[in-house]
């Protein structure tokens, strides 16, 4: 069969197709799309050869803001910079994301539906302006209604194809609180039954065990954060974690960080960290659907491009190597919406690939360690070794 000259044949050590381990693959792609998977090269095609590496698919960050600089002062930054500087901005961070192997991101809070028109080889699932209460969280990207349907009906009306609500206060917004929710219960139940009625999914950043609470009754499809904070510390109800895993609920860790000298979490946060921790591993061990959501953008310690981090701290909180990546691939195209084009070395599929020296599956640092991006069929970057 010949070939067009936009075929390309990539040779690995090893394969994750997003399920599973495949030793010696042949991985085919032409036109942006994956052709065929096997163990025999057919002829008179380019060859990419990547002796001592993993293929697998492009990774997934379930929550990022792109519009954040990862700076000591991201919201700052942002309201100093007109609508090109921003988006000149966002760019800069889609080539980190892509850099690090990571090919697909949600983003979910930009200012004034920047992430919608951001040209980027990077593909980018948009939630615009995270909806909010007046004065509530993240207030200063626009988001803020006193009615939600109507702010429901804006979002879809623009493109975006996830709905984000603020279901409680939250660090980067002084004067918010953390411990409760911003929206009455009829309120919140009237955003996840207009989002629906338009085919689109709910995810909710919430850090109070009664946010939490009150964004699954409402029916959301996904917690961002689940800190299960209360008063006195935190506070995992194990009726609520039961409910959670009952619907499936989709829990965004906010795993990922890369160590700043001399950068410490904020006091509220660090207090409880360990307990934090305590409480998504008792999520993946329930048998919660857990993906890795780094809220990359909002702080130093939070650049993008964190998210392999991230997947390792996953297997610190008790899941599997493989199954950190199939939350990072697999699992995260469905909880995004492209499940049937992402997340999968498979025919049909999108060729957007990482190439990583090692074995992930053994050795989850193996993802700090790229070697190729290719994105859309195209080699993104080849990183010498």
């Amino acid at each position: 069969m010949t070939r067009t000259a936009t075929a390309t044949l990539l040779r690995a050590d090893r394969l994750f197709d997003g399920l599973r381990l495949v030793d010696d693959p042949c991985v085919l792609v032409e036109d942006g799309r994956i052709v065929a998977v096997g163990d025999a090269a057919p002829p008179d095609v380019e060859v990419l050869d990547l002796p001592g590496t993993t293929l697998l698919p492009g990774l997934i960050d379930t929550h990022v803001h792109l519009a954040f600089d990862a700076s000591t002062d991201p919201v700052g930054a942002l309201a100093l910079r007109d609508p090109d500087a921003e988006l000149a901005a966002m760019a800069e961070a889609a080539r980190a994301q892509l850099a690090a192997g990571v090919t697909t991101v949600r983003d979910l809070g930009d200012r004034g539906y920047s992430a919608l028109r951001l040209p980027t080889d990077l593909t980018v699932v948009a939630a615009g302006p995270p909806i909010t209460s007046v004065g509530g969280h993240c207030h200063y990207l626009g988001g803020e209604t006193t009615d939600v349907r109507a702010a429901v009906r804006e979002h879809a009306e623009r493109g975006c194809t996830v709905i984000k609500v603020m279901a409680s206060g939250g660090g980067l917004t002084p004067g918010t609180d953390m411990l409760a929710p911003q929206f009455s219960d009829e309120d919140l139940r009237a955003l996840v039954d207009e989002a629906h009625r338009h085919g689109l999914p709910v995810t909710a950043h919430a850090h109070a065990v009664a946010a939490i609470a009150q964004a699954v009754a409402a029916g959301v499809d996904g917690i961002e954060h689940a800190t299960f904070m209360e008063a006195d510390g935190i506070v995992v109800p194990d009726e609520l974690v039961d409910e959670i895993v009952r619907r499936r609920v989709v829990i965004g860790a906010t795993v990922g960080v890369v160590p700043v000298p001399g950068m410490v979490p904020p006091p509220f946060l660090l207090r409880h960290l360990p307990a934090i921790r305590a409480a998504l591993a008792r999520l993946v061990g329930a048998g919660a659907v857990v993906v890795a959501g780094t809220d990359a953008g909002i702080a130093p310690v939070k650049p993008h491009g964190v998210l392999p981090r991230g997947l390792t701290e996953l297997v610190t909180a008790g899941m599997t190597p493989t199954d950190a990546l199939r939350a990072g691939t697999r699992t995260a195209a469905q909880v995004v919406g492209l499940g049937d084009r992402k997340g999968r070395v498979a025919p049909g599929y999108d060729a957007d690939l990482l190439a990583v020296a090692g074995d992930p599956t053994t050795d989850p640092e193996a993802l700090l360690r790229p070697v190729a991006v290719v994105v859309g069929g195209r080699l993104h970057t080849e990183v010498p070794r």
